[in-house]
């Protein structure tokens, strides 16, 4: 398979696996342009990429700008808290004037599930979701699964944890649909009341118990409590949280085999794991960030090869 076969990146429910095989080759390619000496490559020189940011983001959004600036795009930033969005004008609009500006491309981070899949419908132009509400973030998922290929040489057959928020968390759901689509096994494990009700229906066991699911898996990867998603309290304090959901170094030490621990950032450090679990070699979290830029290289050149056709 040489091209994808989706015009946006709107959810990883919508790719095939041929299309993480193809993203995950391409990002060999760019991981290997990012680790010499000039990591540039001219490949996007004629692309003009928007970046709209409606959420507060530090790595997605440094990722895709350096990701979009090392293959060569012209990129324009547009932060939603300085803009007319708070004058009342609509997506729809915003996105519109921008693209009078003969942009090509648009990554979008949005606090409404959908926006892009809407968005997509409305506007010509590639989009690329990175991050709607407590849907999905695809580009996260695939170098969550990049990272773990990386690690442990395939992803398939593997058994992944995720441990936390699922209820809130987009991180959870892109990697439950793109860790089933390689053929690894996925348990989520957290407070019931941060557990979505029907999460079965996904072909996802729940495991209460954080020593159980650790014992079982080959890969935990922690999430954070998303406290600015929350309207009600749904565990007693964090310190009730930490003691039946923190993941510690004395945990691990006791697990019977080696894991691998990731965590997608911002690390509330000795809440969801503590900082010598995050410092220490079972943590591989800034290898996802380093792999961050190259799948998002992949990414973009892939969705624009498409438009320049």
């Amino acid at each position: 398979m040489s091209e994808l076969s989706v015009d946006h990146l709107l959810g990883i429910k919508y790719l095939k696996k041929e299309d993480i095989d193809l993203i995950f080759a391409t990002a060999d390619h760019f991981k290997e342009v990012i680790n010499r000496p000039i990591k540039k490559v001219p490949s996007l020189r004629d692309i003009t990429i928007a970046n709209l940011f409606f959420e507060n983001s530090t790595r997605t959004r440094l990722s895709f700008e350096l990701a979009e600036k090392r293959l060569s795009a012209d990129v324009v930033n547009f932060s939603a808290a300085s803009s007319s969005v708070k004058k009342g004008e609509t997506l729809i609009d915003t996105v519109n004037n921008i693209l009078s500006m003969k942009v090509d491309m648009v990554v979008m981070r949005h606090p409404n599930p959908g926006a892009g899949i809407f968005l997509s419908k409305h506007v010509k132009a590639s989009i690329i979701n990175a991050g709607d509400g407590a849907h999905e973030h695809p580009t996260q998922a695939l170098l969550d699964s990049y990272s773990i290929r990386e690690k442990l040489g395939d992803v398939g057959g593997k058994k992944v944890v995720i441990v936390g928020d699922i209820l809130h968390s987009r991180v959870a759901l892109s990697n439950i649909f793109a860790l089933q689509l390689q053929g690894a096994e996925v348990k989520v494990c957290g407070p019931k009341t941060l557990i979505p009700k029907h999460i079965e229906s996904l072909g996802v066991a729940v495991e209460p118990n954080l020593v159980k699911a650790l014992e079982w898996c080959d890969v935990a990867n922690m999430l954070r409590v998303q406290n600015e998603r929350m309207d009600i309290s749904y565990f007693p304090s964090t310190r009730e949280y930490v003691k039946q959901y923190g993941l510690s170094r004395k945990i691990l030490d006791k697990l019977p085999k080696e894991i691998v621990v990731m965590h997608p950032g911002p690390i509330n450090r000795g809440v969801e794991i503590t900082s010598d679990v995050a410092d220490s070699d079972h943590a591989i979290i800034l290898d996802q960030v380093q792999n961050g830029v190259a799948v998002r290289m992949a990414v973009i050149y892939l969705l624009a090869s498409k438009i320049k056709q």
